[in-house]
């Protein structure tokens, strides 16, 4: 089910008789020595909305826990203001990101100045013919107003900036597949309501000194479409790139270092995933662009170059209208045809090939010093003097493991919370109103292991095995069915498929099912496990292997019952360690359609 968007009109001021010079940004009036405030660029872009309303319209597609707009900026030339007549015109849409850091805020001064020239400067009248740009200048707005001039240790500038972090304490970037902060529920039902063909997320590095004022990641490896993929190398790479190029700026393939301490060691592809924006967007079959302005430049610099890129991208759309459009509505006709191969499987686990690359890197000299303080290597860059190293890159990811895919997902009424996920990611599901019984995969984990600490407000599931078996099941009424003939498909495995990097169970959305809630008393066992050993002959002598080849086992009292309890029928129907959502194959997804 895909819930339909509210966009909040904004009250507009009113409108007054303004000189050119009263639209030069907060920004730029300072030098960039400093970035607006959210009051502050809410007022702008108020201002911008009620001069040029033929072009630019300022809504917000939620509200932040602590009471704030997330503004949303729809530029377009034919007053296409609502997903529907966004559709209804064919043009394509760019939807550009800043602040999902909100320390890292160059998207957001970039898209200022750019909105600006779009409506008016007008100095690029024919951009937003055929495009229709979506602009979410402060995604992270109660982080942006958390501001300090000590938020961002590594980065030059400005003067304060706003928190990676949510007023929750949540990371963004982490949150897309668990989507816990309310924020990111409002994000993915603009983002359900829009489909965007492009998303161009704006962030700032940390790490290396390096010659290049911008760096930049696409989603080439997983399961993004080829059509899709090869767009991305044709127009973006091939075609964007150069330009920016001859605008003055250096690119380069984002930095991950192998080793922090030697840039010469190499460079690793960072793997990327559906918790980022990029893998998330990827698996909804759509283009998506990492921009990492580089953060010991000016920020002058930063805004610049990212001003440029954006305004290119525009172009580039401008210049070939429709090839982006087409390219993702095949994928989409594509995943859904997927769903009716008997031997379909999605790549779900990636690692970085063992195989590099030879990379052109234009760094600076550096030195290396042993160091009394941290008994490692401090590195210090020179960049008076600008060196260019080869260096090799791993760059390519390799499956590890794939996923088969089944007809459908199931998941019992039992698990509202995780129906809502499937909501809020906007997927298409069908809800029984009877009880139903199938033949089903049936998943059982075993050995499950969790991380020591919280990470993004979760106890993450980090190792399990995983054993599948043909049950056949009974489920209440209100189960719902996700099948995969659906455009976000994709979506819908790395949700519910057990080891796919970022699943709901990954995330500890199904902790509870490993809780063993009736536990016997020990006198009970006691005469449990004495007739369990009388009746068992087979059983009698793994007991005693087991006592003779684990000394640990041997000398806990509580695990040696606990033996015999697990093998008992009373263990068996708390099913701990049963997965709850089962998978359908063609029959049984008809089965159950039939039944409910």
């Amino acid at each position: 089910m895909i819930r339909a968007i509210l966009l909040l009109p904004l009250l507009a001021a009113p409108v007054a008789a303004v000189a050119a010079d009263d639209w030069v940004t907060p920004a730029e009036k300072s030098g960039f020595a400093s970035t607006p405030s959210y009051a502050e660029t809410h007022a702008y872009l108020e201002r911008l909305a009620a001069a040029a309303p033929e072009r630019i319209h300022l809504t917000r597609f939620g509200v932040s826990p602590e009471g704030r707009d997330l503004m949303l900026v729809i530029a377009s030339s034919g007053g296409e203001t609502t997903p529907e007549a966004a559709r209804a015109s064919g043009k394509q849409i760019l939807f550009v990101q800043a602040g999902i850091h909100a320390g890292e805020i160059e998207g957001k001064d970039a898209g200022l100045m750019l909105l600006r020239d779009l409506s008016i400067a007008t100095k690029r009248p024919h951009a937003l013919d055929h495009t229709i740009l979506l602009y979410a200048p402060l995604f992270n707005v109660d982080g942006h107003e958390n501001r300090s001039a000590y938020n961002r240790i590594n980065q030059n500038g400005p003067a304060e900036m706003g928190f990676r972090a949510t007023a929750e304490n949540l990371n963004l970037n982490r949150d897309y597949m668990k989507a816990d902060a309310p924020e990111m529920r409002a994000w993915l039902q603009l983002w359900n309501a829009w489909l965007p063909d492009l998303l161009v997320d704006v962030h700032t590095t940390d790490g290396a000194d390096y010659q290049y004022d911008l760096t930049w990641w696409t989603e080439d490896w997983g399961p993004l479409d080829d059509g899709v993929k090869a767009w991305q190398e044709r127009a973006l790479k091939q075609r964007v790139f150069a330009q920016m190029e001859k605008h003055g700026h250096l690119l380069s393939p984002y930095l991950e270092l192998k080793d922090h301490r030697d840039i010469t060691k190499g460079i690793v592809n960072f793997g990327s995933g559906p918790r980022f924006s990029t893998g998330y967007v990827a698996l909804q079959n759509r283009a998506v662009l990492l921009v990492e302005t580089h953060m010991l430049k000016s920020y002058a610099i930063r805004v610049r170059a990212t001003y440029d890129l954006l305004a290119l991208i525009l172009d580039e759309l401008d210049a070939h209208p429709g090839e982006l459009r087409n390219a993702v509505l095949a994928a989409d006709r594509d995943a859904v045809a997927r769903a009716r191969a008997a031997d379909a499987s999605l790549p779900i686990l990636f690692a970085t090939s063992d195989q590099s690359q030879p990379l052109k890197l234009k760094g600076f000299a550096f030195s290396q010093t042993p160091s009394a303080v941290s008994g490692d290597t401090w590195t210090q860059y020179e960049p008076a003097k600008p060196r260019t190293y080869v260096v090799p890159y791993w760059r390519d990811l390799v499956a590890t493991e794939r996923a088969a895919l089944p007809a459908a997902y199931l998941v019992p009424a039992g698990w509202p919370a995780i129906i809502d996920k499937l909501h809020a990611h906007g997927l298409r599901t069908e809800a029984t109103t009877r009880p139903v019984s199938a033949q089903v995969r049936a998943t059982w984990l075993r050995e499950p292991q969790w991380a020591r600490r919280p990470f993004e407000g979760r106890i993450m599931l980090t190792e399990f095995k995983a054993e599948t078996a043909r049950e056949t099941q009974t489920f209440a009424p209100g189960a719902v069915i996700v099948a995969l003939d659906q455009r976000a498909a994709n979506v819908v495995v790395n949700l519910l498929e057990p080891r796919a990097p970022d699943s709901l169970l990954r995330w500890g959305f199904f902790n509870a099912a490993f809780e063993q809630k009736e536990e016997p008393d020990a006198r009970v066992s006691e005469r449990l496990a004495r007739d369990m050993l009388a009746a068992d002959p087979g059983l009698k002598k793994e007991f005693e292997t087991r006592l003779s080849s684990d000394k640990a086992f041997a000398a806990d009292a509580e695990a040696r019952l606990a033996f015999f309890y697990e093998r008992s029928p009373w263990y068996a129907v708390e099913h701990v360690g049963r997965y709850p959502v089962v998978a359908l194959d063609a029959a049984a997804l008809a089965a159950v359609r039939a039944a409910r």
